[in-house]
């Protein structure tokens, strides 16, 4: 009989959250091991009940629908939230499922509270998104401005 090895196809590695001006992100980066469609889903919990913010899993709820956006990169899942308030504080959940993975979904989870959140760092997603050659190209003209000055 052939014995059916399962193996995680996807890792949550970090989840961590930061406000966007009056927007709260949620970064759920994870580690890749297969070509297999990923689905997700981000929920929050608060008294002790479990809300679907945005999904590709379950149904979101309608407070959230419209306030909701999700965006996919490279081993990396954003969620935003427009317009957050301290009634949006709870526990952030991210759950990852790659498709035909049986080992069961990843999840990860981070308590958010408005007032110890900090904000989000402008550059985090161009840096990660754009090759160091291109930045360092980007670049070169304000250090041959720092080097003339300091001529």
């Amino acid at each position: 009989l052939p014995v059916l090895q399962a193996a995680h196809c996807q890792m949550i590695k970090d989840l961590s959250a930061c406000l966007l001006g009056q927007n709260l992100r949620v970064d759920c980066r994870y580690e890749n091991k297969t070509d297999n469609p990923l689905t997700y889903e981000f929920s929050i919990t608060k008294d002790n009940r479990k809300h679907v913010i945005h999904s590709t899993i379950s149904v979101s709820e309608n407070i959230y629908r419209s306030r909701a956006n999700v965006t996919m990169h490279k081993n990396l899942v954003c969620l935003y939230l427009q317009s957050f308030t301290t009634s949006d504080e709870g526990i952030y959940m991210c759950e990852l499922k790659a498709t035909n993975d049986y080992t069961g979904n990843q999840i990860r989870n981070i308590t958010v509270i408005k007032d110890k959140l900090e904000k989000c760092a402008g550059f985090s997603l161009l840096i990660q998104n754009t090759s160091w050659l291109l930045l360092l190209l980007l670049s070169l003209p304000l250090l041959q401005a720092v080097d003339f000055v300091s001529l």
